[in-house]
């Protein structure tokens, strides 16, 4: 008899910037090691997840990582007296600091995660991109950190248009003179705060790879694929698996050299001449994660089995040429529902 595990799922937003949280739901309620209960933690009453039929048994609003740890974890500590938690899954990048630094807490309550430690989170922080390329052998577009707007002018010294402008969390936008990069800079850093990332721009075709490490250089599974259709926040809203070899041992020699622990996406460029450019380093599991299920990999119970102890066998192979293609679907909610959330914060 297969066990139960309550385990609680961040990032229900399941919009046009979607996140992880569904998908990674759908992966778990397909796995066949065990069975769950899913508890949806939400950020906002609006996030489509929580009114989706089959995702969340039950759903908790918590209060951002802004509102301070103290605040978080006991909300956290609240639902775990209701649910009996065993697993949580945070997925976004700008609450897995408060997760990571709170692990001790949440294992002394019995909740597993598994998550990269504080080194593995911070050193991949998009502004010590650089310096992570020459520590692990893996060519990065040049960038720079910005904490002012009179940094701007001084660009051209050591950059051509165009160029990325990036948050530290989230958000880039391709800047083709200095009056677009002021633009994206308040823009960004009202929403992020500073810095503001500039990266050289790298021409060519993004890859991406979703990847699971064990937290020892082992490499549990791997899918990388093609974005075929990107919307106008730069998500992919369609893509294909690849048959990429290269671009897997890549992946697998950073999960080696860092001892990865947990989900992370690697975001890449391939230059016509068959160079690759690591852009970006995802700390968490991508929203694009159901790929990788329907190729055969599911991350998200591996994930789970990993961080409860679980001897986990690595996924040897995926199907290439599966492709997902996203959609949007008005759900009709009952006012009394939502209202419901609103006002006693759980549904």
């Amino acid at each position: 008899m297969l066990p139960t595990y309550n385990i609680a799922i961040t990032g229900l937003n399941n919009t046009d910037n979607p996140g992880p949280g569904v998908p990674v739901i759908r992966g778990l309620r397909e796995a066949k090691s065990f069975k769950v209960n899913i508890i949806g933690l939400a950020y906002e009453n609006l996030e489509p997840g929580i009114y989706l039929d089959g995702i969340c048994d039950k759903v908790y609003q918590i209060p951002y990582p802004s509102a301070g740890s103290t605040a978080f974890i006991d909300r956290i500590k609240y639902i775990h007296e209701k649910e009996n938690l065993d697993f949580i899954i945070p997925n976004f990048d700008a609450e897995l600091f408060t997760f990571i630094t709170s692990q001790d807490i949440l294992s002394d309550l019995g909740i597993k995660t598994f998550l990269p430690t504080l080194e593995q989170f911070e050193e991949r922080q998009k502004v010590n991109l650089p310096e992570y390329g020459k520590k692990y052998n893996v060519q990065v577009p040049n960038s720079k950190a910005l904490t002012s707007l009179s940094e701007i002018n001084d660009l051209r010294k050591e950059f051509d248009y165009p160029l990325l402008v990036k948050g530290k969390f989230y958000d880039a936008y391709l800047a083709y003179n200095p009056e677009q990069v002021i633009n994206h800079f308040n823009k960004i850093s009202a929403k992020w705060g500073l810095p503001v990332i500039v990266q050289a721009f790298a021409k060519g075709t993004e890859v991406n790879v979703i990847a699971l490490g064990d937290g020892n250089g082992n490499t549990i599974g791997a899918v990388p694929m093609r974005k075929q259709y990107i919307t106008d926040k730069g998500k992919a809203w369609g893509g294909i698996t690849l048959g990429d070899e290269k671009l897997l041992e890549l992946t697998r020699n950073i999960i080696k050299q860092t001892k990865w622990r947990g989900g992370m996406e690697l975001e890449m460029i391939k230059t016509n001449t068959g160079e690759y450019f690591l852009i970006e380093i995802n700390p968490r599991i991508p929203a694009w994660v159901y790929l990788a299920n329907g190729a055969g990999q599911n991350l998200p119970e591996a994930m789970v089995n990993l961080g409860l102890g679980k001897e986990v066998i690595p996924y040897t192979s995926y199907e290439i040429g599966k492709m997902f293609v996203r959609y949007s679907q008005d759900l009709i909610v009952d006012l009394s529902i939502f209202e419901k959330l609103s006002m006693n914060g759980e549904l």
